[in-house]
């Protein structure tokens, strides 16, 4: 029963067809799997197990008659709390939010809901999703099932922890600046941020996706077939695209791959997380690729001048809260955003025009190539009541710079597993592929899969715990 749980999403679709497990047998697992994790994880928000075994149970029948609904019927799923699911509120992981149950899905809980997977829950985020971490005015701090003392990231965090401790074969996340790579390299899981506006979303903003985490790189597949849908609730989404999202094979030979193991500002990679880069980028030039090294394009003032519009951009989203309700924001975030106040015009415009020097050099830096790997992140994870590396709201994003520059220049990037520290502790390889080519990130993620060494069995702290 614990092992139904840990199949991935292809896995159980297979045995739905062939009558070999029930919808229902595999969402009674996964709830058990919570019952024993969640206690140490505290990865979710808003379960709603009792709806998910009648939703399961309804599944069954389905498959039993011949007649799914949808290509994830009696899937199990959880939805990043910043998505909105209806009927449930949206506390975006703050004391200080609003807890109006939301009246619609989003578009991705739209599309897995039509498609017939069972949304079990919700998975937690810091406050705002402003942080790499899973600390949260609101929730219980959400922890790396690798080892508890680390934070699983962010800020995805229930979605990192949660696939990484099988709680079911899909989760959905959100990414402005690494929100879905960072955990899925701290974690050890599969996660591809897409091209902009190829899953859409609302509401919609400059660099913001939706996308999968899963253990596998056909399960992310598997989401993105059902999600990349155009949405006209997303004014940015792409257009509708013929994408056969289940042919993950490529011939590496001869693909112009280059190999950043620098990111051009904040804190530079650690030595072990280069050499487990630099690894993987030996078994794509052993299979045939052509992999040459690049610099990087990213500076100190494109991030710094980020990270003053994102501070402007947040001041103004909580100046009309209430004084004791802005009090309950968590105070790191309150000391970020208050910097905003004495910035004049010239400096927020400033700001957000790196942005398009961001686009504008990215572009010239891809020039040439198919793919690009690098590191996810210069550290593996960090301390969990840390709410970044630093732990200084003066410099809070010194470890984005592998990610954040992607999400600016629109292109797809996914993170993949790629080694561990000494500690143990999961190595996240980045790959970049161009924009709009998020089925040759998949394939070229799939290559890796079957490329890399033996991966150490998925972690489970409950079993030490008992």
């Amino acid at each position: 029963m614990d092992q139904l749980a840990d199949l991935s999403a292809v896995e159980l679709l297979d045995a739905y067809r062939a009558r070999t497990l029930s919808p229902r047998e595999v969402m009674a697992a996964v709830i058990e799997r919570i019952a024993v994790a969640e206690p140490l994880l505290a990865a979710t928000w808003a379960l709603d197990l009792e709806t998910a075994m009648v939703e399961a149970e309804a599944s069954e029948k389905r498959w039993a008659a011949g007649s799914p609904i949808g290509a994830l019927d009696g899937v199990p799923i959880s939805i990043k709390e910043l998505i909105a699911t209806r009927g449930v509120a949206k506390p975006v992981g703050s004391a200080a939010a609003d807890m109006t149950p939301m009246a619609a899905d989003a578009p991705p809980a739209q599309r897995v809901r039509e498609a017939g997977a069972i949304i079990w829950g919700k998975t937690t985020n810091p406050d705002y999703g402003m942080l790499s971490s899973g600390l949260s005015s609101f929730h219980q701090l959400s922890r790396n099932p690798w080892d508890l003392s680390k934070t699983p990231g962010g800020s995805s965090s229930g979605a990192g922890a949660a696939a990484a401790a099988g709680y079911g074969p899909l989760h959905l996340g959100t990414d402005i600046g690494g929100s879905l790579r960072l955990p899925a390299g701290w974690c050890g899981i599969y996660s591809i941020k897409p091209s902009f506006g190829r899953i859409p979303i609302d509401p919609p903003y400059i660099g913001r996706v939706a996308g999968p985490m899963t253990r596998t790189v056909a399960d992310s597949a598997l989401l993105m077939a059902v999600t990349a849908v155009p949405d006209a609730r997303d004014y940015m989404s792409l257009p509708p695209a013929d994408i056969a999202w289940d042919d993950l094979d490529i011939d590496l030979t001869g693909l112009r791959i280059g190999l950043m193991r620098e990111a051009g500002c904040g804190t530079p990679a650690d030595p072990e997380v280069i050499a487990a880069v630099e690894e993987a980028a030996t078994l794509f030039a052993a299979a045939g690729a052509i992999v040459e090294s690049v610099e990087p394009f990213l500076t100190p003032e494109m991030l710094n001048g980020l990270d003053r519009f994102w501070r402007t951009r947040f001041l103004d989203e909580t100046r009309q809260l209430p004084p004791e309700r802005y009090r309950l924001i968590l105070p790191y975030i309150r000391e970020w955003v208050e910097a905003a106040r004495g910035y004049d015009g010239l400096s927020v415009y400033t700001g957000f025009d790196q942005i398009i020097r961001m686009k504008e050099l990215g572009n010239r830096h891809f020039a040439g190539l198919d793919f690009l790997l690098s590191p996810v992140a210069p550290q593996p994870a960090f301390a969990a009541e840390l709410p970044g590396p630093t732990n200084d709201p003066a410099r809070p994003f010194e470890h984005i710079g592998f990610t954040v520059a992607y999400n600016m220049t629109d292109q797809p990037a996914a993170s993949i597993n790629c080694g561990y520290s000494p500690e143990g502790l999961p190595i996240g390889l980045q790959i970049v592929g161009r924009r709009f080519d998020d089925l040759g990130v998949l394939k070229l993620s799939r290559a890796y899969e079957r490329m890399r060494p033996a991966q150490r069995p998925w972690p489970k702290p409950w079993e030490k715990a008992a």
